[in-house]
């Protein structure tokens, strides 16, 4: 089903031709996609139906239902948009946004600077983060990124860590009572 305010392109195209792109175009920007040889694509007005060229190989099948969740996100990125929330826990931990650059203070005896991908946006309060943008998976993977340099550690919780993720925490040194009298 195609949102209202989403335009589908497919160009026509030569059977068996190998570099065919589906692009999709709301009020958030344009996202194309280069499509596998093995996908065949139908684009109405409505809808956009996806079908492959062997619906019993299990590669085929596997591409089917990619497809089709790639191109849902796509829909999605054009008129929504998706974010990654990220929490910055430690004394001294600080983040902040200069131009295209983040900066990272995280205990290291340097802070770390981060240039911020083209067509992804991050805001920063206190010690909150949110990467937002249209593709699906370049904000998740420069979330990921940047949680990959301080991730959080399970005895008191400092790092970088999602908003919604849940660290187990672990319990530290026990000490035993010295000198227990006979």
């Amino acid at each position: 089903m195609i949102p209202s305010g989403v335009k589908v392109d497919l160009p026509a195209g030569e059977a068996g031709k190998k570099d065919l792109t589906l692009s999709v175009t709301g009020p958030k920007g344009t996202l194309t996609l280069p499509l596998h040889p093995n996908v065949n694509l139908i684009v109405s007005e409505k809808e956009v139906v996806v079908d492959v060229k062997n619906k019993t190989e299990k590669r085929d099948k596997a591409l089917w239902g990619l497809f089709r969740s790639l191109i849902e996100n796509m829909m999605q990125g054009v008129t929504k948009g998706f974010e990654k929330k990220l929490e910055l826990t430690g004394v001294g931990f600080k983040v902040a946004i200069v131009g295209t650059k983040l900066t990272l203070n995280l205990g290291f005896s340097h802070p770390i600077n981060l240039e911020v991908p083209k067509g992804l946006a991050v805001a920063v309060e206190k010690n909150f983060m949110t990467v937002s943008g249209t593709d699906k998976q370049r904000v998740g993977q420069f979330a990921a990124e940047i949680r990959e340099l301080k991730k959080p550690e399970p005895y008191k919780g400092k790092g970088i860590k999602y908003i919604d993720e849940v660290i187990l925490r672990k319990a530290g040194k026990v000490v035993k009572a010295v000198g227990g009298g006979k």
